[in-house]
């Protein structure tokens, strides 16, 4: 992750009062027994170059766009369990999110660190099983080709998957395909960038630590839509990427504890749309590119609409898949949480990868729209980046200096896109 100067945090933040120490949490966690959705392939018979539309293309029926609700979690975490890590058991992970208002986590420790057996390690900690979040099962899959997060609904063979880091992508994919695993690349362009096929994968890592501004975020928006320009359908999402937490008291810092005032749990904040609050319905949801990211819990989440007959109404959100009638249809952008009225914020939209215009969110207002006509006979992507000023995170009262102006970004709404065989 991007070193945190340990000057400037705490010239930032050591006025502000730290985080106590954060003891044991109580309450059972039910477990879910349904898998995820499959992977499979996200594109059939595309065209690179000119992004024409070939293959199964037919329109599918949006989801419903009221049938759920946002919640809020991060996808990208170490506790004790990760070498690499201080001062950070999971039930202090934990804490924190339930303080800040979080409703699912992915602790994703380094698979390297057990020899793959994460399942005897992070997935029985005491605090992991009665959690009273959503858990997901997950690992950062650790290998000389880079680094992916797994996610999943249930226990899975990570095992098997760890001992495939250095096999051909066809035998992972058969791998990942049959224990329904949720494969997501992390950090696509950093030292260890994401090197197997973006074919294996559902997700991307794109906002990586509370740093927006640390190079890596942006050349990541960059692979990403170079990758659906392609035709592939994935979903953009966040991870903090915490290794270290505060020191409780009594509790020796290490020269990394600082890190934990500006970059922790929720910085920043992935929210998916699930149809209910089960681990089930996340990893759904992250399948379906029904995500919004935001810099932390506070900050307002983006949400991007579309009505696609002119009728007023929107028929479709983020991550759905609709037929282009070769009529114009109108997008609205919508700023969502406390206080998301009261600032302005510069809404960037991007069209198959290139910028298509800029607009502006007033104060005293929350959405703004736009209209486009996507062509019937090409595939097109929308989605928005929005800046601002991201709300203040007490519980990580740093990240606000260190975060920048980027306050959000949408996942897609796709036109013309094959249809993921299910």
């Amino acid at each position: 992750m991007p070193f945190l100067s340990a000057r400037f945090l705490l010239s930032c933040c050591l006025s502000l009062p730290l985080l106590s120490a954060c003891g044991e949490l109580a309450g059972g966690r039910e477990q879910p027994a349904l898998a995820g959705d499959a992977v499979a392939a996200e594109y059939i018979g595309h065209d690179e170059s000119s992004g024409s539309v070939s293959g199964d293309t037919a329109a599918r029926s949006a989801a419903s766009l009221t049938a759920g609700e946002w919640l809020a979690g991060d996808l990208h975490l170490h506790s004790e369990h990760s070498l690499d890590s201080s001062a950070n058991p999971v039930a202090k992970i934990i804490a924190t999110a339930q303080a800040a208002g979080l409703h699912f986590l992915g602790i994703t420790d380094h698979d390297n660190h057990v020899d793959g057996d994460v399942a005897h390690h992070t997935w029985l900690d005491p605090s992991f099983l009665s959690s009273p979040l959503i858990m997901l099962y997950g690992a950062e899959w650790t290998t000389h080709r880079g680094h992916g997060n797994t996610f999943s609904d249930r226990p899975y063979d990570h095992q098997t998957l760890y001992d495939l880091r250095d096999a051909k992508d066809v035998l992972i994919g058969e791998h990942v395909a049959q224990e329904g695993i949720h494969l997501s690349a992390n950090h696509p362009t950093g030292a260890d960038h994401f090197g197997f096929s973006y074919d294996l994968v559902r997700s991307v890592e794109v906002w990586q630590t509370a740093i927006w501004n640390s190079g890596s975020n942006a050349s990541a928006l960059t692979v990403w839509d170079d990758m659906m320009k392609s035709g592939r359908k994935l979903t953009a999402r966040g991870g903090s990427d915490s290794h270290h937490g505060l020191p409780a008291a009594g509790e020796q810092p290490s020269e990394n504890s600082f890190q934990a005032l500006g970059n922790y749990v929720g910085t920043p904040t992935t929210w998916v749309f699930a149809r209910e609050r089960s681990a089930t319905a996340v990893v759904e949801a992250l399948n379906n590119g029904r995500v919004s990211i935001s810099a932390n819990p506070y900050s307002p989440r983006v949400e991007l609409t579309a009505d696609v007959d002119a009728d007023g109404v929107a028929d479709a959100m983020m991550g759905d898949n609709i037929a282009a009638s070769g009529q114009p249809v109108t997008f609205r952008v919508e700023m969502v949480g406390a206080g998301a009225a009261l600032l302005p914020y510069r809404v960037d939209v991007i069209r198959d990868g290139a910028a298509l215009t800029s607009l502006t969110i007033a104060p005293g207002q929350s959405a703004v729209t736009f209209s486009d006509t996507p062509a019937p006979d090409q595939r097109h992507f929308y989605r928005v980046e929005v800046q601002g000023a991201p709300a203040l995170y007490p519980e990580v009262p740093g990240s606000l200096a260190v975060g920048g102006l980027m306050v959000a970004l949408s996942n897609p709404i796709f036109f013309n896109f094959p249809v993921a065989q299910e």
